[in-house]
């Protein structure tokens, strides 16, 4: 050690001497390798005062004062622009390359979609026939406010609908939040589009934009993890070949996940950076702001955002719980929720689904329970012991709050959600037609053995299982760290450098509680995937390109051939590189062939349908049918119905259920007496539901009215019933009686057909 001082004194001598100098270009070249050296000791001085920590001493600490002063003087006189250049160079680089990947992105799925539906070549009834089922709804509302004579009136009309369903009066604004047509409809016309653009572009031209700006998010999300930008390109890559399980955009344009999930994925991308321990002042108050804009934009664009906050919410609690991170941090991103809460209340007038969401109690539990420790002193063994207490706290606290306020606030939105998830976990067997059919379809499935083959051909999904083991093991290490910090271990740095520090590092902590929650839970649903799979992306490609989590990993190992922290580099950019040229290689054809291949979707059947109704049928007509007919039903003609394609309220469950019933095993009468109640003037039978041939058992429409009915039960996989009726959908094509007293025929095709609800019943044989 003294002799390493020493050497430090005489080149601080050296160079103190050249500055006072004329230098000339050889002693300048002479004072730069001085100055290197200078460093090189300075890094065996710190190397050798590592080793003997342990045993400091006064004449020691006396010492290192100076050496330390010495080092810092250094480092401020060298030339900021060797600093600023490189620095600002990635982040130029880096931000073209983010918002360069969004624009092609969306480019792409623009052109896609042109190719696959051969749009502009389609008349507009074609058009509009690729929204099907709760798309076509939202789609039709957007139209009915460019066809309103002010914007102020169609808004008066969208609260008070009662031409939608027949016999009701809805707030359609709350009851399917439709706040994203307001926006695209008010700047369709605040924008001078109407001779520039046909509303159908516009429309799906900023769906398509804000898949871009998804794509950048999670670009920005991984690049923020891992301190390089080649982890957003390899998360774009990813998340482009996995399109079929990230995201719905192909088939399903208006649902409401492609209008809020890029303000997601911006607000997690924010929350990144805000919980970062290495972040000025500005960066941090930057990312509160966006945290907040976007969580409250989120919030009033998807009535099941407050579900998803609540999972995010739970995983900040964690953090609060294991002290990964701030725990001021996480308490104003509490408060974001608050307010986010308050305003989406506000703008879906008053919408009790809100007051009742497990977020609110959650949130308040927490903030109530965060007084409990105010004046406790931090860092005492006491307070750590009470950390238990206060998570205890917590979960009683938010069960009691929420069961409260159910009992004194009448609701009835959502619970069809909650219901399915009671189901999935065994925790209810009750089970009616709405909760079977809705277990029934894909998206409430277990995922099938073709989504985890997709992933492993991409070699994603062995990438993701890699990283996520080492951040668990090393959150588990941080963890148990803290623990014996605490009960009075001190671990010195060597120790902490040789264990890893990936799992100290709060955002990657709150990453990974993430992708396991939203993983448990699209282990249970399918349709839950994509949430899950964009961060499965964005998780992997911040892995393999981390030097710091390789450099984790090798510590573990204890390399001695090879210096970890050269190999760590070394690998986080051969790895990307291996990855990203063998994914260019498998799938770019592919992907070229998608977009050069020109696809037909053309339904005669359904236009014919369409066609016969705006020419024949009376204005003031009701047309009775499947819900996602009549969603196509309202959207290309107009006209009013009994039921559509939503769940999130009873009285339209109980609508579908009925207006099913047609495809039962019930009388003539039952049925009159049912289309009747609606006011109904018109019942369409589709033939592909009345002789479905379904690869479940059981799924069939007709099999869960059979079961809903009484009229079929399954024991020891036989199944027995018995009704004196023949099923209905099929007696009718029959024309017998009664069947003709009650319905009379007037079109047909060879999907559809078409009866006329009699007014005036003859019953004549």
């Amino acid at each position: 050690m003294e002799e390493a001082y020493c050497s430090l004194d005489i080149l601080s001598t050296l160079t103190d001497q050249l500055r006072i100098q004329d230098i000339s270009p050889d002693l300048a070249a002479l004072h730069a390798y001085l100055a290197t050296s200078q460093d090189l000791w300075a890094m065996l001085s710190e190397a050798a005062d590592l080793k003997q920590r342990r045993k400091p001493n006064s004449a020691e600490g006396e010492e290192k004062a100076p050496e330390e002063n010495r080092e810092e003087s250094k480092k401020s006189k060298k030339s900021p622009r060797y600093v600023l250049i490189p620095r600002f160079a990635k982040l130029f680089f880096g931000c073209l390359a983010a918002v360069v990947s969004g624009m092609m992105y969306a480019m792409y799925l623009s052109t896609y979609h042109e190719h696959k539906f051969w749009f502009s070549g389609r008349p507009e009834l074609e058009r509009e026939i690729t929204f099907q089922g709760d798309s076509a709804i939202y789609y039709s509302f957007y139209k009915e406010l460019l066809r309103a004579p002010s914007f102020k009136r169609g808004i008066y009309q969208l609260t008070h609908d009662n031409r939608t369903l027949s016999l009701k009066t809805m707030n359609a604004v709350r009851q399917m939040t439709l706040y994203p047509e307001l926006i695209a409809s008010v700047l369709y016309q605040a924008s001078g589009s109407e001779e520039v653009i046909e509303p159908v572009y516009f429309y799906i031209g900023i769906v398509f934009g804000l898949q871009g700006i998804y794509v950048t998010a999670l670009f920005v999300t991984s690049w923020l993890m891992s301190g390089t930008w080649l982890a957003g390109m390899l998360t774009v890559a990813w998340f482009i070949i996995n399109r079929a399980d990230t995201t719905r955009i192909d088939y399903s344009i208006p649902s409401r996940e492609n209008w809020a999930l890029p303000y997601f994925a911006c607000q997690v991308a924010a929350l990144t950076g805000y919980l970062k321990h290495n972040i000025n002042s500005s960066a941090e108050r930057f990312c509160y702001l966006l945290v907040s804009a976007s969580t409250y934009t989120f919030m009033i664009m998807w009535e099941y955002s407050h579900y998803l906050l609540f999972v995010q919410a739970v995983c900040l609690l964690l953090l609060d719980i294991l002290t990964l991170a701030q725990t001021e941090k996480i308490h104003e991103v509490y408060k974001i929720y608050l307010f986010s809460l308050f305003l989406g209340y506000v703008l879906q007038f008053e919408n009790p689904a809100l007051l009742v969401s497990p977020l609110l109690s959650l949130v308040a539990a927490a903030l109530l329970a965060k007084c409990l420790q105010m004046n406790l002193k931090k860092g005492t063994l006491f307070s750590r012991m009470l950390k238990v207490i206060y998570f205890y706290l917590v979960c009683t606290m938010t069960i009691t709050l929420n069961l409260v306020v159910k009992t004194f606030i009448p609701h009835k939105e959502n619970e069809h959600l909650m219901k399915v998830l009671e189901v999935k976990l065994g925790l209810n067997a009750i089970k009616n037609f709405t909760m079977n059919w809705l277990l029934c379809q894909e998206s409430f499935q277990t995922p099938s053995q073709d989504f985890f083959l997709r992933l492993t051909q991409s070699s994603l999904l062995p990438f993701y299982i890699l990283v996520l083991i080492i951040c668990l093991f090393s959150v588990g290490q941080a963890i148990v760290r803290r623990i014996r910090r605490h009960s009075g271990e001190s671990a010195n740095e060597t120790t902490i450098l040789e264990c890893g520090r990936i799992g100290e590092r709060p955002e990657v902590v709150y990453h990974v509680f993430h992708t396991v929650s939203l993983g448990l839970l699209a282990m249970m649903m399918e349709g839950m995937k994509y949430l899950w799979t964009p961060y499965v992306c964005m998780l992997a490609a911040f892995g393999v390109c981390s030097p710091e989590l390789w450099m984790t990993l090798f510590k573990w190992l204890r390399l001695k051939a090879v210096h970890p922290v050269l190999l760590a580099l070394i690998l986080s950019m051969a790895v990307p590189t291996i990855i990203g040229f063998s994914l260019w290689k498998e799938f770019f054809p592919r992907l070229m062939a998608e977009l050069s291949e020109l696809q037909e979707f053309y339904d005669p059947d359904t236009v014919g349908l369409m066609t016969w109704i705006k020419r024949q049928a009376p204005v003031a007509a009701v047309f009775a049918g499947s819900p996602q007919l009549m969603g196509v039903i309202k959207l290309c003609t107009g006209w009013m119905v009994t039921n559509l394609p939503l769940y999130n309220d009873e009285d339209l469950q109980k609508r579908n259920e009925n207006v099913f019933q047609i495809y039962s095993k019930r009388s003539a009468e039952d049925i009159y007496k049912v289309l009747a109640s609606y006011k109904a003037n018109y019942l369409i039978i589709e033939d592909s539901i009345c002789n479905e041939v379904g690869p479940v058992r059981g799924c069939r429409v007709k099999d869960l009215l059979d079961v809903a009915n009484g009229h079929v039960y399954y024991e020891e996989n036989d199944s027995y019933g018995y009704s004196k009726y023949g099923r209905f959908c099929q007696e009718i094509k029959m024309n017998y009686s009664p069947y003709v007293n009650y319905f009379t025929r007037v079109y047909w095709n060879r999907s559809y057909f078409v009866y006329k609800i009699n007014t005036v019943i003859s019953f004549q044989s």
